[in-house]
């Protein structure tokens, strides 16, 4: 018997998390299934993965498979650091809005903040909390973090990761990389995924999947072994040891196979810059007046500004999320599975409450 108790051609702009599972990715959990596996990470799924990854980020890599996002960035940053260690982020980062204080109350570690206009470090910025070293009082500075794609839809370029990367190691100071949205990152700057992570200087990344097409799951992988130790327990300590890990393993293969990551992640992007241009045209024409936008859309997410009332109607066809109510700030955010129809009729209703 089947049980379905929603609508499945309900279609939101809220968070690619709404998002169903990839047809490609249902089928290769599919084909995971049956017969017996070792259990723990020791079944021919988890091997493969390992190649896998070497294949995209280079040899001595070290992967990871976790369940979520969350866990993936608390045990790598636990790996990274002693329990006197601090991690330098953006204000807006996922770590330090989002986790429910995670890394800090889970993790044992301290985030250090510094705002930014778009939720990019820069060099610079990351100085205004890299001091104190030897200071006793202190929580010592000793890794950077960053998000890739941020919390405000835009995108380090390559150089701009290996700044960073240059400039803390200079410091004595690790980089970890939030990778929730990797492959829109990926996909925005027409790079393998390599070429900001491993080349440009990244210790330990964050590699996400369920944002991208995963029914579940994501994974840390190790780039530099130096940086990071006792992942091998750390992940059975904080809980994202799966048992039956061959069905997190498959996935991120599919996802790795056949540019699939790719795929997903350059039609998401293509639809955000369909919304954002067909709200930019109404804008010009006047046909959406209060319309503005906050941030360059360089992922799948749009940043917008517009008047409480106008997004309040609009919710009424489609839930989405404020960002800062304060001053109108809304996000609007596309998925592997977002079609030119569904822009469309968004875009249709922006345009009819703004008018009303």
């Amino acid at each position: 018997m089947t049980l379905r108790l929603h609508d499945p051609d309900s279609r939101a702009f809220a968070s690619d998390n709404y998002s169903g599972a990839h047809p490609e990715i249902i089928d290769a959990i599919v084909a995971a299934n049956g017969g017996h596996q070792i259990a723990y990470g020791e079944d021919a799924y988890t091997e493969r993965l390992h190649e896998v990854f070497a294949e995209q980020f280079g040899d001595g890599v070290e992967v990871y498979p976790v369940f979520n996002g969350t866990g993936s960035n608390v045990t790598a940053l636990q790996s990274m650091l002693p329990r006197w260690g601090a991690v330098v982020a953006s204000s807006t980062a996922h770590i330090n809005t989002d986790e429910n204080g995670a890394p800090e109350r889970v993790g044992g570690l301290k985030l250090l903040t510094v705002d930014t206009p778009d939720g990019k470090l820069t060099p610079e910025l990351i100085d205004k909390q890299a001091w104190g070293w030897g200071d006793e009082h202190r929580a010592q500075p000793l890794a950077v973090s960053l998000t890739q794609t941020t919390e405000l839809g835009t995108c380090y370029t390559v150089d701009e990761v290996s700044a960073i990367a240059d400039h803390a190691h200079s410091l004595g100071m690790r980089v970890h990389m939030d990778g929730a949205r990797i492959a829109n990152a990926a996909a925005h700057l027409d790079v393998p995924l390599r070429a900001f992570t491993t080349d440009a200087g990244v210790d330990v990344l964050g590699f996400g999947g369920t944002k991208n097409g995963l029914l579940f799951g994501e994974a840390v992988v190790v780039l530099n072994p130096e940086a990071s130790e006792g992942m091998t327990y750390l992940r059975k300590v904080d809980m994202q040891l799966a048992s039956k890990m061959r069905f997190i393993s498959a996935q991120l293969i599919a996802l790795l196979t056949d540019d699939l990551w790719l795929r997903s992640a350059r039609h998401a992007n293509a639809m955000a810059a369909k919304l954002r241009s067909a709200l930019e045209d109404a804008v010009a024409a006047g046909r959406a007046p209060g319309l503005g936008f906050t941030q360059a859309t360089e992922s799948n997410g749009v940043f917008a500004t517009l008047p409480n009332a106008a997004a309040d109607l609009v919710r009424e066809q489609y839930r989405f999320y404020d960002w800062d109510a304060a001053r109108g700030e809304v996000r609007w955010m596309c998925s592997w599975d977002t079609t030119d129809d569904d822009v469309d009729g968004f875009v249709d209703a922006v345009v009819a409450a703004l008018a009303r």
